[in-house]
């Protein structure tokens, strides 16, 4: 044991004898998206990880496209799991089986038909192929004299919420799918205690 630790010692002392690495030569063409959409206070530019270090405009350009698309699908996803607790489609998913008799949440992963999860799927499928929600430009309109900029931002920050708020109700539902009643409430929204 002894004998390791001055091996590592020693091994750890060598580094002192290796030439400095050479700084990085700077690039005028090196962007930085300090000041992009969708930056605010008080985090700012929030990369902790430095993924936009040495990133092209393109690929940030790319990753701002996934964010916007991600936080559409997300606040889809947060109101198609808020609907259910209030209002159930008339007529049937598949023949014989009302909307009415599919669960909520994740409980309806097993009740849906596999041709559901097809047309689902093409679904999808269609929209991403299209591109429909990755497009800033699709449904804006300046309303109540807001720039163009700032409705732009506060989509990108309700995107944000929403993918935190879709990953939270799965969270809870999963548990509560699991053991039910953990936390001693029965509905899934609890916060909304006039939809019951």
């Amino acid at each position: 044991m002894f004998r390791a630790a001055v091996l590592a010692l020693c091994l750890g002392a060598t580094s002192a004898f290796v030439a400095p690495r050479a700084a990085p030569a700077s690039s005028a063409l090196k962007a930085t998206y300090e000041n992009e959409l969708g930056v605010l206070p008080p985090t700012g530019f929030f990369d902790p990880l430095g993924l936009s270090t040495d990133l092209s405009p393109e690929i940030f350009e790319q990753y701002r496209t996934a964010e916007l698309k991600h936080g559409r699908v997300a606040q889809l996803a947060v109101i198609g799991y808020i609907v259910p607790e209030v209002y159930r489609w008339p007529g049937e998913i598949a023949h014989g089986l009302p909307f009415a008799d599919i669960p909520h949440g994740v409980a309806a992963i097993d009740a849906i038909p596999a041709f559901g999860w097809v047309q689902m799927a093409f679904a999808i499928g269609a929209v991403d192929y299209y591109g429909f929600l990755g497009d800033f430009a699709s449904g804006k309109k300046p309303v109540g004299g807001k720039s163009i900029e700032e409705l732009q931002t506060n989509e990108l920050q309700h995107g944000r919420l929403a993918m935190i708020a879709i990953l939270e109700l799965l969270r809870h539902d999963s548990q509560n799918f699991v053991n039910p009643g953990f936390d001693g409430m029965e509905p899934l929204i609890t916060g909304l205690p006039f939809i019951y």
